[in-house]
């Protein structure tokens, strides 16, 4: 089974997307924070991450530098799942190393798209 690590702040978000995934096949793991997101991103290294980038103690662009300049994570696609719409915070999340960019409120059929693209790539 492809697990998801999603790492969400916002309870409303992390339960409706958790539901809307688990419905399509996917274990959902569920991080509160970019530190408990990278903690267990390098325990339980999951096939994809999916990450807020306006998240409290850790944010999420630095976060995904943290996975990404890991050995044991670098190679985990992460999609930026982010309210801030605007071409520069898209820019910000590719340049902290992002594999790809989706804003909220989440389409679930073009998030299943890209996740699917992340897992073939």
């Amino acid at each position: 089974m492809i697990t998801i690590l999603l790492v969400e702040d916002n309870e409303m978000n992390r339960d409706m997307l958790t539901r809307r995934l688990e419905r399509k096949g996917y274990r959902i793991i569920a991080a509160q924070d970019g530190k408990e997101g990278v903690e267990l991103a390098s325990r339980l290294v999951p096939d994809v991450v999916l990450m807020d980038l306006s998240l409290p103690v850790l944010d999420g662009w630095e976060a995904t530098r943290r996975l990404k300049s890991a050995p044991e994570t670098k190679h985990i696609p992460v999609i930026a799942l982010t309210a801030h719409a605007m071409v520069e915070d898209e820019e910000k999340a590719y340049a902290a190393g992002c594999d790809d960019f989706d804003t909220k409120p989440v389409v679930l059929e073009r998030l299943l798209d890209k996740i699917g693209k992340a897992l073939q790539a």
